[in-house]
């Protein structure tokens, strides 16, 4: 019978080996041997962090909880350490041993190697990324061909967009792919500073130019030289200010506070706003000479809620990044959350989904994101914008289910009712879809037009 075991568990492709209640390890398969490098005889009889050095054997064994707490872990995602000292990530499950009279004499732990499916997720994600933006939206992927093509001339860049969408990102990549990739890429927010002092910050001064001035300061157009100033939030620049701007973008030409020499400079300008500034041209607020100068090439990034099909991506991103940082081992979020953030209208773009996904990963204790580890106003499936806080407060708020099928109802819907194709956007496996599809009472239209024709045939009938 023991024979028989060894056969069975060496003729299985998952690795699979078993601990007494030291957890020293008693049995060691086939396929253990192949994907840790290290051979039965080597492993049996040794401590089995010893022989895995995974990420989770210091703090969180999985098999040292079960043996504890007597609760399985099933696909449990984590790295081990190979011979060769390579990580290798693989998926664990974990159970008790027990002899005839129910004592547990030890535990049971199978694991799988997620290198394949780990390098197709690069893949995948090489795709769907453009430096450091990440998206399979339309219109973005329009935006990542026209930054390799402006990046390559020396043209004035307006990126336009609501705050959070990824605009410095945008400008990173401008730089980082163009002819002055090797110089700075300097950054100012013009709507942090006051008048005088972003002028200073932009211009510098020459020493004795006010009383603070002790000596000279370069401005950040003369640190700039060779490479790119990047000036965000351009729209809240005052007329007085835009006059000397306009200046540089002409002439190329600047003079410092207290200076009576104008000094040459050589930058790229990219410029950014949250701001319609064609209406503040309109309004008298911003010089139209200047909008035309900055306006050479201009790129409108989309808001979050414009580009839902990039929510599942940017999560995955998040949670990674936010592993890396925190050395967490979250794995993902249960199937409740995700409808709850794509329909949500993210107010705050990007930047806010990457503060939920952040608050999620600190308080999630079980490695995984559910609704509870969520902030309280997405939990309650209300948007945190100010401006819609009076009319939220008089509409009626939807039930968790009435959100789920209008979740999975779009999504269908945007891929014609096929589920072979909505569950891969989702990122579920379509067995997955029906079985919400049947949960939800969600009908295709087919399926919906033949009922309508069963019920008027039997009518008829009658």
């Amino acid at each position: 019978m023991e024979n028989q075991t060894k056969i069975i568990l060496d003729s299985i492709a998952d690795g699979v080996f078993t601990v007494d209640s030291e957890l020293k390890i008693t049995s060691f398969n086939r396929s253990a041997e192949k994907i840790t490098g290290i051979m039965k005889e080597a492993a049996v009889g040794r401590y089995c962090w010893e022989v895995f050095k995974a990420s989770i054997c210091e703090k969180r064994c999985a098999l040292k909880h079960t043996m504890d707490t007597g609760r399985s872990m099933v696909n449990q995602s984590v790295y081990i350490v190979n011979l060769e000292g390579e990580q290798v990530p693989i998926s664990i499950s974990t159970a008790l041993l027990k002899d005839g009279q129910g004592n547990v004499i030890g535990g049971v732990e199978t694991f799988r190697d997620l290198s394949m499916v780990e390098e197709l997720r690069r893949q995948l994600s090489g795709r769907h990324s453009f430096q450091d933006i990440i998206s399979k939206n339309k219109e973005m992927q329009r935006l990542f061909g026209m930054l390799e093509q402006v990046s390559e001339s020396d043209a004035t860049v307006l990126i336009q967009g609501e705050s959070g969408t990824g605009k410095e990102l945008f400008a990173k990549a401008i730089h980082s792919l163009g002819p002055r990739k090797n110089g700075p890429m300097i950054t100012i927010n013009c709507g942090s500073l006051p008048d005088t002092l972003l002028e200073s910050e932009l211009f510098g001064y020459e020493k004795g130019a006010h009383s603070t001035a002790f000596k000279d300061k370069p401005g950040r157009l003369t640190l700039a030289n060779g490479g790119t100033l990047f000036l965000d939030e351009i729209g809240d620049i005052s007329p007085a200010l835009q006059v000397r701007l306009l200046r540089v973008l002409q002439d190329k030409t600047y003079e410092p506070l207290g200076s009576t020499k104008a000094q040459k400079t050589d930058v790229r300008i990219v410029a950014a706003t949250n701001k319609n500034l064609e209406e503040l041209v309109r309004e008298g607020k911003f010089r139209q000479d200047l909008y035309y100068r900055i306006n050479v090439v201009k790129m409108v990034l989309p808001p979050l809620r414009e580009r839902r099909e990039d929510i599942p991506l940017l999560v995955d991103h998040f949670i990674r990044k936010f592993n890396r940082l925190s050395g967490r081992e979250i794995q993902g979020m249960s199937l409740e959350v995700m409808p709850l953030l794509m329909s949500h209208d993210f107010p705050g773009n990007i930047r806010e989904l990457e503060n939920i996904i952040e608050y999620a990963t600190v308080v999630s204790k079980n490695g995984h994101i559910g609704i509870e580890h969520l902030p309280d106003a997405l939990r309650k499936g209300q948007n945190i914008s100010m401006d819609e806080a009076s009319s939220r407060s008089e509409t009626k708020e939807m039930s968790f289910d009435e959100i789920e099928r209008n979740f999975y109802s779009e999504a269908l819907r945007q891929n014609n009712w096929k589920r072979a194709a909505t569950a891969a956007q989702l990122g579920i496996h379509p067995t997955t879809l029906w079985r919400k599809m049947k949960k939800l009472n969600i009908e295709t239209p087919e399926k919906a037009g033949r009922k309508m024709l069963d019920d008027y045939i039997q009518r008829n009938s009658e």
